[in-house]
C-alpha cells in the first residue's frame, strides 16, 4: 500500500509509526521525501498469537503488508510541478492506496496551499491521479490505433472503443475508474487487458488525520464534509484517527510509562489506537488472506490472494509443493482451538473428526491450518 496525499499532511510520521522505526524524513516542509521508503508492518492477528503460544517455535513469521512512502503530491503534478510525474509513477507501482487527508488546524505545520480545506485537498489528489491516467490511456490508445492503421487486415472491436470511450470521460470529467461506475465482466477483461496500469483502479483507503484533541473528543468539523466528499465520488472506507495522537501513545510506551499510557488511552472512553485497524483495512482492501502452518520449529502465516486453490496456496512455500501437489491435510483455525487442550499436535483435533483432506480443487480459507504433501524426483512423498 502506498501511503498518499499532500506534502506537509502526516504521511512520513504515519510511515514511521507503523513501521516501527525513525527511517522516513518527518519534517515541516514541502517535498522532504523525495524517494520513496519502504517497509513492512505485521499484520495484527489473536489467532496467530494463540498458535505461537501454544507451540512457542524458536521461528516466528506473521504477514506483513509492505508500505510505502510517497513523496507528496501538489496542484499540478500530472504536468510535472513539485518533481510530479516521479512521484505519480511511484504511485503505480504499488498494488493499493491510502489516501492521507489532512483534517487538523496547526499554525506550526505549514500547508501548502496555506490554508485547511480537504474537500479541495481531496479534489486536488484525485484530479492530478486522474489526469495521469488520462495521459496513460490516451497513450495506450494511440498506440492501438496505429498499429490498426498500419495493417490493413487488423480491426479494433466495439468493445475497444465503448470501454475506451467511458474510461476517457470519466477520466476528463476527474472520477476514479474503480469507484462509482459498475463494469461488466467483459468490460472488466477489456480495462485488464488495455489499460491494467492506471491508478484509479487502485483500491483506496481514504485515512483522515486528526488533531489528538478531536481525536479524544470524537471528531471534528471536517471530518463530517470528508465522508460526505467520499460519498459522492465512489463511496469508500473512511479511517479518522490521529497521528499527534499516536506518536504521544508511541512515546509513552518506549518509556515505560505504564500510567501515562493508561491515562491517554481511558480518555478515549474504550477506543484504543487505530493503528492496528489501518493495517488490516489494508491488508483486506488488497484481496489478501493467510493460512497457517504450525509445528514445534515455527508458526507461520503465507499470505495468498482469496480464491486461491490448495496447489496455489502451496506454491507460495515451494514451486515445489504446487508441482508435485498430492493433497493437503487441513483444518479451521476455529475447529483447532475448540478442540485443542493446550498440546502441541492436531491429536484432538483428529480426535474429533476434524482435520480433514482435500484434493486440488479445495479453495484455502482464511485461516486454515495447512500441511501438504507433494511429489518430487521420483513420487516420494514429502
Amino acid at each position: 500500500m502506498g501511503i498518499v496525499g499532500l506534502p506537509n499532511i502526516g504521511k512520513s510520521s504515519l510511515f514511521n509509526l507503523l513501521s516501527e522505526s525513525a527511517q522516513a524524513d518527518a519534517e515541516n516542509y514541502p517535498f522532504c521525501t523525495i524517494d520513496p521508503n519502504t517497509t513492512r508492518c505485521a499484520v495484527p492477528d489473536k489467532r496467530y498469537d494463540a498458535l505461537v503460544n501454544i507451540w512457542k517455535p524458536p521461528s516466528q513469521y506473521p504477514a506483513y503488508l509492505h508500505l510505502v512512502d510517497i513523496a507528496g503530491l501538489i496542484k499540478g503534478a500530472s504536468e510535472g510541478a513539485g518533481l510530479g510525474n516521479a512521484f505519480l509513477s511511484h504511485i503505480q507501482s504499488v498494488d493499493g492506496i491510502f489516501h492521507l487527508v489532512r483534517a487538523f488546524d496547526s499554525k506550526e505545520v505549514t500547508h501548502v496551499e496555506d490554508s485547511i480545506d480537504p474537500e479541495r485537498d481531496l479534489d486536488t489528489i484525485t484530479a492530478e491521479l486522474c489526469k495521469k491516467d488520462l495521459s496513460y490511456v490516451l497513450a495506450q490508445r494511440e498506440a492501438r490505433e496505429k498499429d490498426v492503421k498500419k495493417n490493413p487486415t487488423m480491426k479494433l472491436p466495439p468493445l475497444f472503443f465503448a470501454v475506451m470511450d467511458k474510461v476517457q470521460d470519466m477520466l476528463e470529467n476527474n472520477q476514479p475508474l474503480g469507484r462509482g461506475c459498475e463494469w461488466t465482466a467483459p468490460e472488466v477483461d477489456k480495462i485488464n487487458e488495455l489499460i491494467p496500469g492506471c491508478i484509479t483502479l487502485k483500491p483506496t483507503v481514504y485515512l483522515v488525520n486528526c488533531s489528538e484533541k478531536s481525536f479524544v473528543l470524537g471528531g471534528n468539523r471536517y471530518i463530517k464534509k470528508i465522508k460526505e466528499w467520499v460519498e459522492s465520488h465512489g463511496g469508500g472506507l473512511v479511517i479518522p484517527f490521529s497521528v499527534e495522537f499516536e506518536e504521544s501513545l508511541s512515546a509513552l510506551r518506549k518509556a515505560g510509562d505504564l500510567d501515562g499510557e493508561k491515562a491517554l488511552l481511558d480518555s478515549l472512553n474504550g477506543r484504543g489506537s487505530v493503528l492496528p485497524r489501518i493495517v488490516k483495512c489494508g491488508y483486506k482492501q488488497l484481496k489478501l488472506m493467510y493460512y497457517f502452518t504450525a509445528g514445534e520449529k515455527e508458526v507461520r502465516c503465507w499470505t495468498v490472494a482469496r480464491g486461491a486453490t490448495a496447489p496455489q496456496a502451496a506454491g507460495v512455500i515451494h514451486t515445489d509443493f504446487e508441482a508435485g501437489f498430492i493433497k493437503l491435510e487441513c483444518c479451521s483455525y476455529d475447529d483447532f482451538m475448540e478442540c485443542n487442550k493446550g498440546e502441541k499436535s492436531m491429536a484432538s483435533v483428529k480426535a474429533a473428526g476434524k482435520y480433514r483432506q482435500e484434493g486440488k480443487n479445495y479453495v484455502v480459507q482464511d485461516g486454515d491450518i495447512c500441511h501438504f504433501l507433494f511429489n518430487k524426483g521420483g513420487g516420494k512423498k514429502k
